[in-house]
């Protein structure tokens, strides 16, 4: 689903990574590790094309994300990846249920099917009795359900989470942790997460560990 190679990035005279090969089969959890600055985020904006590299190339079930145009990239970008951070970034002044429908209606999704779809997520991910209240309405965890609900809509191919449980309480991150894996086997979706949490990337097929801009053998 995922090949990198060769991935290198520097910000000003400083090498943040420094030849990254990375790859992720379908349906794969793949938990990467690692101290702060060892360039596990800067890796993740990569593979996510939501920064260029360098050098080197980056295909996402077989297309070379870099090749294409910016308004191309951007229809990829929303049809086949989603997103998860740390901080949940919903909009303030829309709902649960509006939130969680934006990319579908970017992705041309007709008004009543993104509604529905929406309104099932939710429900799937236990808000469903949410679904009109604004983020400042919702505690921690029921924020990060909804990014979450937000970055499955359009079915993506892959989700991103970096850091995704980083400010949750131990009892909530427990949840969200699960809540990647149930995701997996119902959507089918491949899964790469960024954290500092241990016992989330235990529980990954796969765990890397990074530093200084490589992985550790």
């Amino acid at each position: 689903m995922i090949q990198a190679t060769g991935i290198t990035k520097s910000f000003g005279p400083v090498q943040v990574l420094r030849g990254i090969d990375f790859s992720a089969a379908d349906r794969e959890v793949i938990s990467i590790v690692g101290a702060s600055g060892a360039g596990k985020s800067t890796l993740l904006q990569i593979l996510g094309s939501l920064s260029r590299p360098d050098t080197g190339k980056v295909l996402i079930d077989g297309t070379d994300i870099f090749s294409l145009s910016a308004d191309a990239l951007a229809d990829f970008r929303n049809r086949k990846i989603g997103f998860v951070f740390q901080f949940h970034h919903l909009l303030p002044e829309f709902t649960a249920l509006e939130n969680v429908m934006i990319p579908a209606l970017i992705a041309r999704t007709p008004v009543h099917e993104a509604r529905k779809k929406a309104e099932e997520l939710l429900g799937t991910l236990g808000l469903g009795h949410r679904i009109s209240h604004k983020p400042s309405e919702l505690s921690g965890g029921e924020q990060q359900r909804v990014a979450i609900a937000r970055a499955v809509i359009n079915n993506p191919s892959v989700i991103f989470a970096d850091e995704p449980s980083g400010n949750l309480d131990s009892h909530t991150k427990k949840d969200i942790h699960q809540l990647f894996f149930d995701l997996r086997d119902k959507f089918g979706q491949t899964v790469i997460i960024v954290t500092h949490d241990r016992s989330l990337a235990a529980m990954s097929d796969r765990m890397l560990e990074m530093k200084d801009g490589l992985f550790c053998n």
